[in-house]
C-alpha cells in the first residue's frame, strides 16, 4: 500500500514538476519571443515616427501589464472574500446541520426509551407467561440477542461515526489543495491575460509601424533604443520574478503533496495493524465459539430428550421432584447458551466494525486517488489550455502584424496624397495670382489704347488745321492769279485736294471704326479671361474639395482609431489602479512627442498651424478620454461591489428557491390528492347533504341532551368521587362487604371522561394554535405589504428628485445655449470685420451696399450652421443627461431589487414555517382519524370544515404572493416602458442628429462622410428593429400572463381555493427573463451610448470641419469681393474713357464746323472777288458749285446758306456801290484770317487746360472715396471691438454666474448625499426592524413547537394512563386496588417529573437556539455594517471625485478663456497692422496706376502672348498632375511589393509557429492518452469498488438468512435429530471419499511445479489419499523436511501456488487450531469449479486481465510475486463462513460437511508492488 501511495506521490510529483517546467519553458518561450519581437521592430526602425509610435506602445504596453497585475490583485482579493463568504456559508450549513443531528438524536433518545419501556411491558407479560404456562422459553433469548444486537450496533455506530470523524477531519489539506487550486487559476488567468497584451500591443505595434516615412534624427533613434533596452530589461526582471515565483509555489505544492501522502500512509500503515490484529483475534476466537455452542446445544437438547423421556416413563412417580431439577438444569444451560450466543453476537458485530473499517479504508484511498487523478487531470486541461492559448496568441500576432502594415501603408498614402495637394494648391494659386497679374495688364493695355486713339483724333484736327491754312494761301493766290481759267483749273484741283481729303477722313472714320472693333474685342477678351479666372476658381475649390475629402479620409480613420479605442475600453473595463500615473506619463511624453512632432513640421513643406491644431485636438480628444475611461473605472468598481451584493443575494435566495421549490412540489402533491378527494367528497357531500342536515339537527339535539347530560354526569362525578373518598377510607378499614360493580362502572366513566376531556382539550389547543400561526403569517404579510408600500414611497421619492435634477439641467443647459450664441455672435463679427478689412476700398456707395448684401448673406450662413451646431450640442447634452439619469435609476432598481430578494428571503422562511404547519395539519388529521374512528360524521364534517379552513388560509396567502408578483411585474413594466420611452426619445435625437450631420456633410463635402452616415444610420435602424420585435415579445408575454393570472384568480374563487405552483414558477422564471431582459436594454444602453460619444467625436469634428470651411469660404468671398471691386473699377474706367472719347469726338464736330463756316467764308469772299470782275452767272455758279462742294455744310448750318443767298442778291445789286471797298475788304479778311489761327491755337490750350483740370478732379474724387472708406471701416472696426469688450464682459458675468450655479450644485449633491445616508440609515434601522420581527416570528415558531412537543407528550401520558387505568381494573377485578392507587401515584409522580425534564430540555434548546440566533444577528449586523462603510467609502471617493473633475472644468474653462482672449487681442493687433499696411498698399496702388496708365500701350501686345503662355502653363500644370497620379500609382505598386515581401515574411514565420503548434498538439496527445489510461484505472477501481460494496452487500443479505435459519432451528426442535443422523452418515461417507476437483489441482501442480519441488506436491497427495504418518515422515527424511505437520501446513501456500508469500502469522501455525488450520487448506487449495457468483457489473474490463482460456494456476503462475494485499485477508476468511452457513441445512456446520459445488470459494491472489488495489479487486472479481 505504501509503495503503491509512494508511486502515486511520486508519479504526481513527476507530472507537477512536468507542468512546471512547461510552464517556466512557456513563460521563456514568452521572453523569447518578445525579444525576438522587439529585435524585429529594433531592426525595422529606420524612420522617426516608427520608433516613437513603437516607444509609446511598449510603454502603454507596459501601464496596461501593470494595470492588469492589480487587476487581477483586486480579483484574487475578489476570490479570497468570495472564498471567505462560502467557508461561512459552509460553517451556517454544518451549524444548522449540528441541530438537525441534535434534534435527531433527540429523538433517538426518546425512541430508545420507548423501546426500554417497551421492552420492560415485554419482559413483565414473559414473566406472567412463565408463572402461567410451563415450557421451554424460547422468546427472551431472541430478544435478548436482539437487543444486544442494538446496543452493539447503535455502539458500533457511535464508535464508527467518531473514528470517521477523526480521520476526516483534515480541514489543513484541503485548504492547501483549494489553495493550490486558486493559485493554479490565477496563473493561468495571469499567462491568458500577457498573451492577450502581447496580442493587442503587436497589433498595435502593426497598425503604427505602417505609418509614413519622413527623415529623422539620429539623436533621437539612439535616445528611443535606450528607452526599449531600459523597457526590455524591465520585462525580463518581471519574467525572472514571476518564474521564480512559480518555482516557488511548485516547491511548495511538492513538499504539501509530500506530508499529505506521508501522513497518509502512515493511517494506512495504522489502519493495516489494526486489521491485522483484529483479523487474528476474530480467527482465533471465532471458531471455538461457534463449536461451543454448537456442541452446547446438540447436549442441551440430547438431555431434553432423555428428560422428557424420564417424564413419560417416571409420569406416575415422582413427577414434580424431576420437573423442577430439569427446570433448574434448563434455566442454567440456557443462560450458559445465551452467554454464548451473546459473545457469538459480539464478535459478529466486531467482525462487522472491521470490515467496515477496511472499507472505509479503501474508500478513502480511493478518494485519495480519485483527487490525486482529477488533479492530474486539471494539470493536462491546464497544459491543453495554454498551449491553445499559445496557438491563439500566436495567430493574434499574425493578424495584428498584418494590421499594422496595413495601416502603415494607408498612413504613407495619406501623407503622400497630402504632399500632393498642398504641392498642387500652391500651384494653383500661383496660377491664379498670374491670371490676375495677366488681367491687370490687359486692363492698363485698353487704357493705352484708349489713350492712343485720343492722340489720333488730335493730330487728324491738326491735320484737318493744315487743310484750311492752305485753303486760305490758296485764296490768296487766287487773288493774285486773275486769270478765270487759271482759276477754274486750280478750282480743279482744290477739289480733287478736297476729294483726297475727304477720303483720307473716311480712312479716319473706318480707322475709328476698326479701333472702337478693337476695343470692343479686348472687352470680349477681358470677359474670356474673367471666365478663365472663374474655372480656375472652380478648380481651385474643386481642389479645396478634394483636400475635405481627404481630410474627411484621415478624420474616418480617426474614428476607426477611436472606435477601436472605445472597443478596448469596453474590453479592458475592469482596468483599475495605477492609471493616473499612467496619465501623467502619458502627458509627459506627450509634450516631449509635440516637441519632436514641431520639429517634424518645420522640417516639412506642410502647414504647421494645421497640424499644430490637428495635434491639440488628438490631445484634448485623449485627455477627454482618460476623463472617460476614468469615469468608466469608477462606474467598473461600483458594479463590482454592487455585483458581489447581487451574488451573495442570489446565493441566498437559490436557497431559499430551492426549498421553496421543493415545498411546491409536496404542495402540488398534496394538493392532487386533495383536489381528488374534495371531488370524490363533493360527490358524496351532494348526495349525502340531506341526510346530513337531517342528522346535523338531530345531533345538535343530541348535543343539547349531551351538555345536559354533561353537566349531571359532572355534578355525579362529583358525587361519586366523594364516595370513592369514603370507600378508600372504609376499605382502609377492614370492611368485608365492597360493591366491585359500582367501582367499575366508576372507574369506567371517570376514564371516558378524561378521554374525552383531553381529546377535546388538544382539539381547542390545535385550532388555538393553528389560528395563532395564521394570525402570525397575516401580520407578517401586512408587515411585506407596508415595507413595499415603503419602498414605493421612496421610488416616487426619487422620481421627484430625478425631476428636480432634469430641471435644473434644464436650467444648465439653456445657459450654456446663451454663453454659446454669445460667442458665436462675437465669432461672427471677427469674420465679418475680417472680410471688411481684406476687401480694398471701392468707388461709392453701390459698392458699400454690395459688401453689406454679402455679409448679411455670409451671416445667414453662419446663422444657420450655428444654430444647427446649437441644436446638435442641446441634443447630445439632453442625451448625456438622459443616460446620467437612467444610470441613477438603474442603481436605485438594483438596490430595490435586493430589498426584494430580502423579501423572497423572508418569504422563504415563512414558507418554511408553512411547511411546519402542513406537518401538524398531517398530525392533526392524523388524530382526527382517530378520533373519528369513535366520533362519526360530526367529526369528518368538523374536519373537513378545518381543512377547507386550512385551504381558504392557504389561498389567501397565494394570492397575496401573486399580488405582490403582479405588482413587481406593473413596476418592472412601468421602468420598462420608462426606459422604452428614454430610448425612443434618445433615437429621435439620434435622428435628427443624424439628418443635421447629413445636411452639414452635403454643405460640406457631398461624396465622403455620407457612406458613414448611412452606416451608421442602418445599424441605428436595425437595433431599433430589433428592439421593437423583443418589446411586441415582452407585451404578448405580458397579455399571456394577465390572462393566466385572471383565469388562475378565477378558478381558485370557483374551485379549490389554491393557486398551482407551476404559475408561481412560472412567475419566478418570468421575473427572471425581465431581469435578463433589463440587463440586454442595459448592455444596449451601454452601445448607444458608445455610438452616442462616436457621433460627438464625428459632430466635434464636423464642427471643426465647418469652422474651415467657414474660414476658406470667407477667404473666397474676399477674393470675389477684390475681383468684384477690381472689375467695377475697370467698368468705371471704361466707362470715363467712352464719355472722353465722346466728349472728343463732340470737339472735332464743333472743329468740323467751325472749318466749314471759315470755308464758306472764304468762298462768299472769292465770290465776292470773282462777282465784281465777272457776271454774276458766274458768281451763281460759282455759288451753285460751292453749295454742291459742301453740302454737309449746308446740312449742318441752312441758316448761313440762306443770309449767303441774301448777302448775293444784296452784293449783286450793289456791285458797283462796293467796288472801292474791295480793298478795305482784302485787308479785313487778312485780319480774320490771323485772328482765326489765333483763336484755334487759343482752343487748344483751353482744351489742354480742361483735361488736366478733369484728372485733378478725379484724382481728388478717389483720395476723398478712399479716406471715406477708411474712415468707415476704422469706425466698424472700433464698433465690433466694443461689442467683443461687452461680450467678453457677459461671458465672464456667465462664467461667474456658472460657477455660482456649479457651487450651488455642489452644495445640492453634498444635501443628496446626506439624505442618501439618512435614507440609507433609515433602510437599514427597517432591515434590523424586520430581522428582529424575524426573530420573533421563529421564537414564535420555536414556541409552537415546543408547545405540540408538549401537547404529544401529554397525549402520550395520557394514553399511557389510559393503559395504566385498564390495567387497574383488571387488578381490582383481581382485588388489588391499593397497588393501583400507589401504581397511580408512582405514575403520576413520575409523570410529572419527565414533564419537568421535558420543559427543561425545551428551555435549555430556546436558549441555545435563542444565542444562535444572537450570533447569527450580530454577525449579519457586523457585515452590514462592514457593508455600508465600503459604501459610503466609495460614495465619499467618487463625489470627490466629482468634485475634483468639476474642479478641473472650472479651470479649463478659465484657462480656456484666457486663451481666447488672448487670441483675439492677437487678432485685433493683426487687423490693425492690415489696415496700416492695407493704407499703405491703397497710396502705392494710386502711385502704381499712374504709373500703369502710361505702361498701358506696352502692355497691350504682351496681353496676348501671356494669355497664350498662361493656357500653356495651364497645360504643363496638368501634364504634371497627370505626373503626380502616375507617380502616385507607382508608389501604391512599391507599397504593394512591399505588402508581398512582408507576407511572405510572415508565412515563413507562420509555417515555423505551425511546425511548433504540432507539436505541442503531439505533446498534448500524449498527455491525453496518459490522462486516458489513468481515467481507466479510476474507472476499474470505482468498479471493483462497486463489486466490493455488493459483496458487502450480499453478506448482509446472507447474515438475515442466518438469523431466519437460526429462528427456524430454534422454532423446528423436532428437524434436529434427523440433522444429526445426516451429519453422522455424512461424516462416515466423507471419511473414505476424496475431492475429485482437489485431486485434479493437484495433479495438474505437480506438473506445473519445478522439479525441486514436486516431492512437497507428492507428499501433499499423499497426506490427502491418507497415507501414513511414518511413510510421510520417511519421505520428510528423504527430502529433508522437518515435519508432517509443517509440511502439510506450514509450507502449503508456498507449494501449492510457488508464487504466493506466506502470511507474517504463517509461523504460527502449529500453535493455531485445527478449524483455522483447515479453513487455511481450504483456502490455498480449493478453486471454482462452477462459475463464481454473478454480480451486478456492467462491462469490467481490467487493463492487465489475462484470457479467459487460462486457469487460475497460470494467470497466478504469471504473475509476479510481492506482497499480500491486506484488503483481501479479512473478507476471504468471512466469506466462506457466511456463504457456507446459509447453503448448508438446518443446524449443519461447514466443518461437517463434504467441499459442495455450491460453495463458493476464493482463491488468495498474489500481488505485486507496482499493482495497484484496484488491479486486486478486479481479479478477486474476475475468480
Amino acid at each position: 500500500m505504501s509503495s503503491w501511495l509512494g508511486g502515486i506521490g511520486s508519479g504526481l510529483g513527476q507530472s507537477l514538476g512536468q507542468v512546471g517546467g512547461s510552464l517556466s519553458s512557456f513563460t521563456g518561450q514568452i521572453s523569447n519571443f518578445t525579444k525576438d519581437m522587439l529585435l524585429e521592430g529594433m531592426e525595422e526602425v529606420g524612420e522617426l515616427q516608427v520608433s516613437n509610435s513603437k516607444l509609446a506602445e511598449v510603454e502603454t504596453a507596459f501601464a496596461t501589464q501593470k494595470s492588469e497585475y492589480d487587476r487581477l490583485r483586486k480579483l484574487h482579493a475578489e476570490l479570497e472574500e468570495k472564498l471567505e463568504a462560502s467557508e461561512i456559508q459552509n460553517k451556517q450549513q454544518s451549524a444548522e446541520y449540528r441541530t438537525l443531528l441534535q434534534q435527531k438524536d433527540v429523538e433517538i433518545s426518546h425512541l430508545k426509551a420507548r423501546q426500554s419501556g417497551l421492552q420492560e411491558e415485554v419482559q413483565k407479560l414473559q414473566q406472567s407467561a412463565q408463572s402461567a404456562s410451563v415450557g421451554p422459553a424460547l422468546l427472551p433469548v431472541t430478544t435478548a440477542s436482539s437487543t444486544t444486537t442494538s446496543s452493539s450496533a447503535s455502539t458500533f455506530l457511535s464508535r464508527h461515526s467518531g473514528s470517521h470523524q477523526g480521520f476526516h477531519g483534515d480541514e489543513v489539506d484541503l485548504s492547501d489543495v483549494l489553495w493550490s487550486q486558486q493559485e493554479i487559476n490565477r496563473l493561468s488567468t495571469e499567462v491568458m491575460r500577457l498573451e492577450a497584451e502581447v496580442a493587442h500591443w503587436r497589433r498595435m505595434s502593426q497598425a503604427s509601424t505602417a505609418a509614413g516615412a519622413g527623415n529623422g534624427d539620429q539623436g533621437e533613434i539612439l535616445k528611443l533604443q535606450r528607452t526599449i533596452k531600459e523597457l526590455r530589461d524591465e520585462m525580463s526582471r518581471e519574467v525572472d520574478e514571476h518564474q521564480h515565483e512559480l518555482a516557488a509555489l511548485q516547491d511548495a505544492q511538492r513538499q504539501k503533496m509530500a506530508n499529505v501522502s506521508r501522513r497518509h500512509r502512515e493511517e494506512l500503515a495504522e489502519y493495516e495493524e489494526r486489521i491485522e490484529e483484529l483479523e487474528e483475534q476474530i480467527q482465533s476466537g471465532y471458531v471455538s465459539l461457534v463449536f461451543c455452542g454448537c456442541f452446547l446445544q446438540l447436549n442441551l437438547q440430547e438431555r431434553l430428550k432423555v428428560a422428557e423421556e424420564q417424564i413419560i416413563s417416571n409420569n406416575e412417580a415422582g413427577a414434580a421432584e424431576s420437573l423442577e431439577g430439569l427446570k433448574v438444569e434448563l434455566e442454567k444451560r440456557e443462560k450458559v447458551l445465551r452467554a454464548a450466543e451473546e459473545e457469538r453476537d459480539n464478535l459478529m458485530s466486531e467482525l462487522e466494525e472491521l470490515d467496515r473499517q477496511n472499507q472505509e479504508a479503501t474508500q478513502h484511498m480511493i478518494s485519495v486517488k480519485e483527487q490525486l487523478s482529477g488533479q492530474l487531470k486539471e494539470a493536462d486541461a491546464e497544459l491543453k489550455r495554454m498551449t491553445a492559448e499559445l496557438s491563439t496568441t500566436k495567430d493574434q500576432k499574425k493578424s495584428l502584424e498584418q494590421e499594422l502594415e496595413n495601416q502603415k501603408e494607408k498612413m504613407s498614402q495619406s501623407a503622400f496624397t497630402l504632399n500632393d495637394l498642398h504641392m498642387s494648391k500652391q500651384q494653383l494659386e500661383q496660377t491664379v495670382k498670374e491670371l490676375k497679374d495677366k488681367l491687370g495688364n490687359a486692363q492698363e493695355q485698353s487704357r493705352d489704347a484708349r489713350r492712343e486713339v485720343g492722340e489720333l483724333k488730335k493730330i487728324l484736327q491738326e491735320k484737318e488745321e493744315q487743310l484750311s491754312a492752305t485753303k486760305a494761301k490758296l485764296s490768296l493766290g487766287q487773288d493774285k492769279v486773275t486769270e478765270a481759267q487759271g482759276a477754274k483749273e486750280e478750282h480743279a484741283a482744290k477739289e480733287k485736294e478736297l476729294s483726297d481729303l475727304r477720303r483720307e477722313l473716311d480712312q479716319m472714320k473706318s480707322a475709328q471704326e476698326k479701333v472702337m472693333s478693337e476695343g470692343y474685342e479686348l472687352k470680349m477678351e477681358n470677359r474670356r479671361l474673367k471666365e478663365d479666372s472663374e474655372q480656375t476658381l472652380g478648380k481651385a475649390e474643386e481642389l479645396a474639395k478634394q483636400l475635405k475629402e481627404s481630410q474627411a479620409a484621415l478624420n474616418r480613420t480617426v474614428r476607426e482609431k477611436d472606435t477601436r479605442i472605445e472597443a478596448l475600453k469596453l474590453e479592458k473595463s475592469q482596468l483599475e489602479g495605477e492609471l493616473t500615473q499612467a496619465e501623467r506619463t502619458l502627458a509627459e511624453q506627450v509634450k516631449q512627442y509635440q516637441q519632436t512632432i514641431e520639429e517634424l513640421t518645420r522640417a516639412r513643406s506642410m502647414d504647421a498651424s494645421a497640424l499644430q491644431t490637428e495635434h491639440e485636438r488628438t490631445i484634448r480628444l485623449n485627455q477627454d478620454k482618460d476623463l472617460e475611461i476614468s469615469q468608466l473605472k469608477r462606474d467598473m468598481e461600483q458594479l463590482a461591489s454592487d455585483h458581489r451584493d447581487t451574488n451573495e443575494m442570489l446565493s441566498i435566495t437559490v436557497a431559499g428557491q430551492k426549498q421553496l421549490t421543493d415545498l411546491l412540489q409536496e404542495k402540488d402533491a398534496f394538493m392532487e390528492t386533495v383536489k381528488q378527494n374534495a371531488a370524490d367528497l363533493q360527490a358524496e357531500m351532494e348526495n349525502s347533504i340531506s341526510v346530513v342536515t337531517k342528522e346535523a339537527e338531530t345531533l345538535k339535539q343530541a348535543l343539547e341532551e349531551k351538555d345536559k347530560q354533561l353537566g349531571g354526569m359532572k355534578e355525579e362525578n362529583s358525587h361519586l368521587k366523594e364516595e370513592i373518598d369514603r370507600l378508600r377510607d372504609q376499605q382502609s378499614r377492614p370492611q368485608p362487604l365492597a360493591e366491585p360493580r359500582t367501582l367499575d362502572i366508576i372507574t369506567e366513566l371517570e376514564t371516558e371522561i378524561t378521554q374525552l376531556k383531553s381529546s377535546r382539550n388538544g382539539l381547542d389547543e390545535e385550532v388555538q394554535a393553528l389560528r395563532r400561526t395564521l394570525e402570525e403569517q397575516q401580520a407578517s404579510l401586512l408587515l411585506s405589504q407596508q415595507t413595499l408600500q415603503a419602498q414605493q414611497s421612496e421610488l416616487e421619492q426619487a422620481h421627484a428628485r430625478h425631476q428636480q435634477t432634469t430641471l435644473n439641467y434644464d436650467r444648465l443647459i439653456h445657459a450654456r445655449d446663451e454663453e454659446i450664441t454669445h460667442l458665436q455672435q462675437t465669432v461672427d463679427q471677427l469674420s465679418e470685420s475680417r472680410g471688411r478689412a481684406n476687401s480694398p476700398p471701392v468707388q461709392g456707395d453701390v459698392i458699400l451696399q454690395e459688401d453689406k448684401t454679402q455679409s448679411l448673406n455670409q451671416e445667414n450662413g453662419n446663422e444657420k450652421h450655428d444654430l444647427s451646431k446649437v441644436e446638435i450640442e442641446k441634443l447630445v447634452k439632453g442625451i448625456k443627461e438622459k443616460e446620467t439619469e437612467i444610470s441613477q435609476l438603474n442603481e436605485k432598481n438594483l438596490s430595490l431589487t435586493r430589498q426584494l430578494d430580502q423579501l423572497v428571503v423572508s418569504r422563504d422562511e415563512v414558507g418554511k414555517l408553512s411547511q411546519v404547519i402542513l406537518q401538524k395539519d398531517l398530525e392533526i388529521q392524523a388524530l382526527h382519524a382517530r378520533v373519528s374512528m369513535g366520533g362519526g360524521h360530526n367529526q369528518d364534517i368538523m374536519f373537513l370544515q378545518q381543512q377547507l379552513q386550512a385551504y381558504a388560509v392557504e389561498r389567501e396567502q397565494v394570492l397575496a404572493v401573486l399580488n405582490e408578483k403582479t405588482r413587481e411585474n406593473s413596476q418592472l413594466r412601468s421602468d420598462y416602458h420608462r426606459l422604452m420611452d428614454i430610448m425612443a426619445g434618445k433615437e429621435a435625437a439620434l435622428l435628427k442628429l443624424q439628418q443635421e450631420n447629413q445636411r452639414l456633410s452635403n454643405m460640406s463635402d457631398p461624396s465622403g462622410s455620407q457612406e458613414m452616415f448611412k452606416e451608421t444610420i442602418q445599424n441605428l435602424s436595425r437595433i431599433i428593429r430589433e428592439k421593437d420585435i423583443e418589446i411586441d415579445a415582452l407585451t404578448q408575454k405580458c397579455q399571456t400572463l394577465v390572462t393566466v393570472l385572471q383565469s388562475s384568480g378565477g378558478e381558485s374563487g370557483a374551485g379549490s381555493g389554491g393557486v398551482s405552483s407551476n404559475q408561481f414558477e412560472e412567475l419566478l422564471a418570468e421575473r427572471d427573463t425581465l431581469k435578463q431582459q433589463v440587463k440586454k436594454m442595459e448592455e444596449w444602453k451601454q452601445q448607444v451610448i458608445t455610438t452616442v460619444k462616436n457621433m460627438q467625436h464625428e459632430s466635434a469634428q464636423l464642427q471643426e470641419e465647418l469652422i474651415k470651411l467657414q474660414s476658406q469660404v470667407s477667404a473666397d468671398s474676399d477674393c470675389s469681393s477684390k475681383l468684384s471691386v477690381d472689375y467695377t473699377r475697370l467698368i468705371q474706367s471704361y466707362e470715363q474713357k467712352e464719355r472722353r472719347l465722346g466728349s472728343l469726338s463732340l470737339e472735332l464736330a464743333q472743329v468740323q464746323q467751325t472749318i466749314t463756316q471759315l470755308s464758306s467764308t472764304k468762298d462768299v469772299l472769292l465770290g465776292k472777288l470773282d462777282s465784281v470782275a465777272q457776271t454774276p452767272e458766274v458768281a451763281q455758279s460759282s455759288a451753285a458749285s460751292l453749295t454742291a462742294e459742301a453740302p454737309t455744310q449746308q446740312t449742318a448750318s441752312p441758316v448761313d446758306g440762306d443770309k449767303l443767298r441774301e448777302e448775293l442778291e444784296r452784293l449783286q445789286a450793289q456791285l458797283a456801290e462796293r467796288e472801292n471797298t474791295i480793298r478795305t475788304l482784302q485787308e479785313n479778311n487778312h485780319r480774320l484770317s490771323n485772328s482765326a489761327s489765333a483763336s484755334e491755337i487759343e482752343q487748344r490750350s483751353q482744351a489742354e487746360e480742361a483735361r488736366q483740370v478733369r484728372e485733378r478732379l478725379d484724382a481728388l474724387q478717389r483720395s476723398v472715396r478712399e479716406k471715406d472708406l477708411l474712415i468707415k471701416t476704422k469706425g466698424d472696426q472700433l464698433i465690433q471691438v466694443s461689442e467683443s469688450l461687452r461680450n467678453r464682459e457677459n461671458d465672464n458675468e456667465v462664467l461667474k454666474q456658472a460657477v455660482t450655479n456649479l457651487k450651488e450644485r455642489a452644495l445640492i449633491l453634498e444635501m443628496d448625499v446626506k439624505k442618501l445616508k439618512e435614507e440609507n440609515e433609515l433602510v437599514a434601522a427597517r432591515s434590523r426592524e424586520k430581522e428582529s420581527e424575524f426573530r420573533a416570528l421563529q421564537e414564535t415558531n420555536m414556541q409552537v413547537s415546543l408547545l405540540l412537543r408538549e401537547k404529544e407528550f401529554e397525549l402520550s401520558a395520557m394514553s399511557e394512563k389510559a393503559a395504566t387505568v385498564e390495567r387497574m381494573l383488571k387488578d381490582k377485578e383481581q382485588g388489588k386496588s391499593g397497588e393501583l392507587n400507589q401504581l397511580l401515584n408512582e405514575l403520576k409522580s413520575m409523570q410529572e417529573k419527565a414533564v419537568l425534564f421535558q420543559q427543561e430540555r425545551d428551555q435549555v434548546m430556546m436558549a441555545l437556539k435563542q444565542k444562535q440566533m444572537e450570533t447569527t444577528a450580530v454577525q449579519t449586523e457586523l457585515q452590514h455594517m462592514r457593508d455600508k462603510e465600503q459604501r459610503l467609502n466609495l460614495e465619499l471617493e467618487r463625489l470627490r471625485n466629482h468634485l475634483l473633475e468639476i474642479e478641473d472644468s472650472y479651470t479649463r474653462e478659465a484657462l480656456a478663456a484666457e486663451d481666447r482672449e488672448t487670441e483675439l487681442r492677437r487678432r485685433v493687433a493683426l487687423l490693425d497692422e492690415r489696415l496700416a499696411t492695407s493704407s499703405s498698399a491703397v497710396e502705392n496702388a494710386s502711385q502704381q496706376a499712374s504709373m500703369q496708365v502710361e505702361s498701358l500701350q506696352e502692355q497691350l501686345i504682351s496681353v496676348v502672348k501671356q494669355r497664350d503662355d498662361a493656357l500653356v502653363q495651364l497645360r504643363t500644370s496638368q501634364e504634371q498632375v497627370n505626373q503626380y497620379a502616375v507617380s502616385l500609382s507607382n508608389l501604391q505598386m512599391v507599397l504593394e511589393q512591399f505588402q508581398q515581401e512582408e507576407k511572405a515574411m510572415y508565412s515563413a514565420e507562420l509555417e515555423k509557429h505551425k511546425k511548433e503548434k504540432e507539436e505541442w498538439r503531439r505533446k498534448a496527445l500524449k498527455l491525453e492518452d496518459q490522462a486516458s489510461a489513468l481515467q481507466l484505472n479510476l474507472d476499474e477501481a470505482n468498479a471493483a469498488l462497486d463489486s466490493a460494496s455488493r459483496l458487502t452487500d450480499q453478506l448482509d443479505l446472507k447474515e438475515e438468512q442466518l438469523e431466519e435459519l437460526k429462528k427456524q432451528g430454534e422454532v423446528q426442535q423436532e428437524m434436529l435429530e434427523e440433522a444429526q443422523r445426516k451429519l453422522m452418515n455424512l461424516l462416515n461417507s466423507t471419511e473414505g471419499k476424496i475431492d475429485k476437483v482437489l485431486m485434479r489441482n493437484l495433479f495438474l501442480g505437480y506438473f506445473h511445479t519445478p522439479k525441486t519441488k514436486r516431492a512437497d506436491v507428492l507428499r501433499l497427495m499423499g497426506s490427502v489419499l491418507g497415507l501414513s504418518r511414518e511413510d510421510m515422515l520417511e519421505e520428510d527424511s528423504r527430502h529433508g523436511v522437518t515435519g508432517w505437520m509443517s509440511g502439510w501446513l506450514g509450507g502449503r501456500g508456498a507449494q501449492s501456488v510457488p508464487n504466493t508469500p506466506q502470511r507474517p502469522t504463517s509461523g504460527q501455525g502449529l500453535n493455531s487450531s485445527f478449524s483455522e488450520m483447515f479453513v487455511k487448506f481450504l483456502e490455498m487449495e480449493s478453486t471454482p469449479t462452477l462459475p463464481a457468483p454473478k454480480l451486478p457489473v456492467h462491462d469490467i474490463k481490467p487493463l492487465s486481465a489475462p484470457p479467459s482460456r487460462r486457469t487460475s494456476s497460470d494467470v497466478s503462475s504469471s504473475r509476479r510475486a510481492g506482497e499480500s494485499n491486506p484488503f483481501l485477508a479479512p473478507r476471504s476468511a468471512a466469506v466462506p463462513l457466511m456463504t457456507g452457513s446459509s447453503s448448508g441445512g438446518p443446524g449443519g456446520h461447514l466443518l461437517m460437511k463434504p467441499i459442495s459445488d455450491a460453495l463458493p470459494t476464493f482463491t488468495p491472489v498474489p500481488v505485486s508492488a507496482e499493482a495497484s488495489g484496484g488491479a486486486v479487486l478486479k481479479d478477486l472479481l474476475k475468480q
